[in-house]
Order: structure tokens, then C-alpha cells, then sequence
């Protein structure tokens, strides 16, 4: 399978629950497999740290360990599932894919249900009555007991892990790694800022479509680089990377005489049920904006949590404000352009940043005093050609919120980035917002 899409099969394979769980317990199988056979190399040894019991005390200590070990499996289980409800209904359904990848989670369940397919392997190897035939795997349920023993230590250390997950900045904190993991990756892209090129297309000759519903996770440039090379066209896609494609609806428009073939095309995309932070940037903001959304909200009203998500945009969109965004432009090893993959462009991402989350907390105090500071921090670093889109949204955010009696009309922005208070009008308010920017 060729890098990009290999590289979205991992990213699907690591956002599954199951396939952790199932290694440790495929390891557990053959553990038990494995000292049951060395138990019977070795012989009745009766060392100082091994199992001294005989069949019937070996049997009831791992009937044990199973009863134990499946109640405990489910308790666990149980409280995934209500943490998972929780995040839902608080956060945004989004953020669910956060914890179904989390790796402790994973490997808490894994080793719980280890522990219990362990002990039924080694229940099995177990013969004799204490009179006749006997054969107790001494190493093996010695094992089982240690067995136990790291599952308790890994219950205490999956609470602590749920406890500290569930935290608003943690959530937060966790989007905006990703998403700066997944500006790093674009900007180590070799067309990123190509788009100041000439753009030539020849004569349109075709649309092809898409076979199957959903959303457009990934692109393997490189490899329609090469189809379009060999077949003399230029590629256009028509949506961008977390769009969402109907069945049937244009996919990439075909510039130039040579003919493509249609099925190798296609083999180039991978297709999903939901966005990804692979190669979708905007998907890190929408994650963002729907927790800063949800936050606003009546039945939650945490304007503090939506500052939360604020802060992490200003970071980003700080990043973004320096860059010109162009659209994909691939070429060839001859510099001629081959394939072109839409971008979303500055104003696009600030008016997902600002636009929606000041609609929900234009009544909030915090929110636009915060909005604010972040517009006119992006103003300072900004190249000009986003400056125009900066400064209108710091108007609209400003002209309304003058015509709040609470607002700092004082509020500006120095020229290191800080920010200065002069004179506030509200010495409370003032305290809650130096408490605001101490947090943030």
C-alpha cells in the first residue's frame, strides 16, 4: 500500500478499540500455552516462589482469578461508557475518537481480560484429585497471581487516567497537539507554498466521480502525480479533504487530452465515515469551535471552557496568519503542474474560529474581551494579505461590544504580544479578567 494511504490505514487502526485488547489477549493464550509446557519439561519442582497448593487449591485459586477478573472487566467497561456518555453530551460527540484511541484505556482493558483468558487456559492444564495423576503448572499459576497483581496496578492507574481525561483542558490541550502536528506535517509538504506558481490548466476533457458516500480523508499526491504524468492530464479535485462526497458527485475534474484510468484514480483516496486530523486541518478547528459551542450553550453555560478552546485557535491561527494557504499545487519532476487539491484559505479558518463561537457568546463577558485580544494579537504578526480579514472581524467584534455597559473600551494590545489594562472601568470585572488571562 502506497505512504499516504498506508499512513490513513494506521490512523484507522489506531482510532479502533479492539485491536489492543485482542493482541493481549491472543498473548495471554499463548503465555499459558507456553509455561504449561515448560511446567511439563521441568517436572514437579516445588521452589520457594511457586504455587505450593495441590490440584484442588490450584483450581480454586484460578476459578477465583476468573470470577474476579470478569466482574472487573465489566466495572471497567461500565465506567468507559459512562465517560464516553458524559463527553458526548458535554464536549461534542467529536471528541469521542480521543478516547477510543487512548492507549491506556486500551491496554487497561487488554491486560483485564488477559488476566481472565490467562487463568481459563491454565484452569484447563490442571489434572488429578491429590491422590493419583496429578499435574499442577506450578510456574503457570504462580504467573496468574502476578497476573493480578498488574491489574490492579493498572485499575488504579486507568481511574487516575479517566479523571484527568475528562478535564476540559485536557480535551483541549489534546485537539490542538494534533492539530499542530497536522500543520507541521503540511508545511514539510513539498507543494504547500507553491501556490504562488502559475497555476496553467489545458482544455477540461472530463469529470470523474465518486462511487461511494463519504468523507474524503485522505490524498495520495504523489501517486496521482504519477498517473497524471503518464496519461499527459492535470488533475483537479473538486472538494477538499474532510468534505463530504455524495455517491455519484463530481470528484476530480480532468485537464488536457490524454485519457486516466478511472479505477487506479479512485485507489488513490481513501474514503471514511468522519474526519480525520490526518490531513484535515479544518477538523481540528471544527473540534475546537464545537466545544467552545457547547460550552456557550444554556444548559452548560462554562464560558471559562470556551476560552479554553479560544486560546488554542489564537495559537493556530497564529501560525496560519505568517503563511500564504494556496491550494495544493503537485507537480512532476519536470516542475509542470499535475495535480491541484483545494485548500481552505486564512479567511476561511478565522471565520470558523470567530464567526460561530461569537455568535453563541456575543452575551458572554469573557468571550468577546477574548476574541478581541486574540484579533488584535494576530494583527501584530499577520502578512497583509490576512490583515484585511483580521481587522473586519475585529471591528464586528468591537462595534457590538461597545454597546455593552460591561466592556473595556481601554483593552489594547502592546507590541510584544502582551496585552495592557489602563484605567478599568469595573475594578470586579478587572479582577475576574486578570484571573481570566492568569488561566488562559
Amino acid at each position: 500500500m502506497r505512504r499516504v494511504l498506508s499512513d490513513h490505514a494506521r490512523e484507522v487502526v489506531r482510532s479502533a478499540f479492539w485491536p489492543l485488547p485482542s493482541l493481549c489477549v491472543v498473548a495471554a493464550i499463548g503465555l499459558g500455552i507456553g509455561l504449561v509446557s515448560v511446567d511439563h519439561s521441568v517436572g514437579a519442582t516445588r521452589a520457594l516462589f511457586l504455587f505450593p497448593g495441590p490440584p484442588a487449591g490450584a483450581r480454586s485459586f484460578l476459578s477465583s482469578i476468573i470470577q474476579a477478573m470478569i466482574t472487573f472487566t465489566g466495572l471497567v467497561f461500565s465506567i468507559t461508557i459512562v465517560v464516553l456518555q458524559l463527553t458526548s453530551g458535554q464536549f461534542s460527540p467529536r471528541v469521542l475518537r480521543t478516547f477510543l484511541r487512548d492507549r491506556t484505556i486500551q491496554l487497561s482493558l487488554g491486560i483485564f481480560l488477559a488476566t481472565f483468558v490467562y487463568a481459563m487456559v491454565i484452569l484447563r492444564a490442571v489434572r488429578g484429585t491429590g491422590t493419583h495423576d496429578n499435574f499442577v503448572p506450578r510456574l503457570a499459576v504462580t504467573v496468574s497471581f502476578g497476573l493480578v497483581l498488574v491489574s490492579v496496578a493498572m485499575f488504579i492507574r486507568y481511574v487516575a487516567h479517566i479523571a484527568n481525561m475528562i478535564r476540559a483542558a485536557t480535551i483541549v490541550d489534546s485537539i490542538g497537539k494534533e492539530s499542530r502536528a497536522c500543520l507541521t506535517r503540511r508545511l514539510a509538504a513539498e507543494h504547500f507554498n507553491d501556490g504562488g506558481r502559475e497555476m496553467a490548466l489545458g482544455p477540461a476533457c472530463g469529470t470523474i466521480a465518486a462511487r461511494e458516500p463519504g468523507v474524503i480523508a485522505a490524498v495520495d499526491g504523489a501517486a496521482l502525480v504519477k498517473l497524471a504524468r503518464a496519461a499527459e492530464c492535470q488533475l483537479v479535485m473538486v472538494p477538499r479533504v474532510g468534505d463530504y462526497v455524495p455517491a455519484g458527485a463530481p470528484l476530480v475534474q480532468v485537464y488536457g487530452s490524454g485519457g486516466i484510468d478511472e479505477h487506479a484514480l479512485l485507489a488513490h483516496f481513501s474514503v471514511g465515515t468522519e474526519r480525520t486530523l490526518e490531513q484535515d486541518l479544518a477538523f481540528g478547528f471544527r473540534q475546537l469551535v464545537d466545544i467552545a459551542q457547547r460550552a456557550l450553550s444554556p444548559g452548560i453555560n462554562d464560558p471559562t471552557t470556551a476560552v479554553q478552546a479560544i486560546d488554542v485557535l489564537h495559537d493556530l491561527l497564529r501560525r496560519l496568519a505568517t503563511l500564504h494557504l494556496h491550494p495544493g499545487c503537485h507537480r512532476d519532476t519536470e516542475k509542470v503542474l499535475r495535480v491541484v487539491v483545494p485548500e481552505l484559505s486564512f479567511s476561511g479558518y478565522l471565520g470558523l474560529a470567530v464567526g460561530q463561537i461569537w455568535r453563541y457568546g456575543a452575551d458572554s463577558v469573557q468571550v468577546p474581551q477574548r476574541l478581541t485580544l486574540m484579533l488584535s494579537d494576530l494583527k501584530t504578526v499577520a502578512l497583509a494579505e490576512h490583515q484585511g480579514e483580521i481587522q473586519r472581524w475585529l471591528q464586528t467584534v468591537q462595534a457590538a461590544g461597545r454597546q455593552d455597559p460591561t466592556w473595556d473600551t481601554t483593552l489594547t494590545v502592546v507590541p510584544d504580544g502582551g496585552h495592557d489594562r489602563r484605567q478599568p472601568p469595573d475594578p470586579a470585572l478587572d479582577g475576574e479578567f486578570q484571573q481570566e488571562e492568569g488561566a488562559s
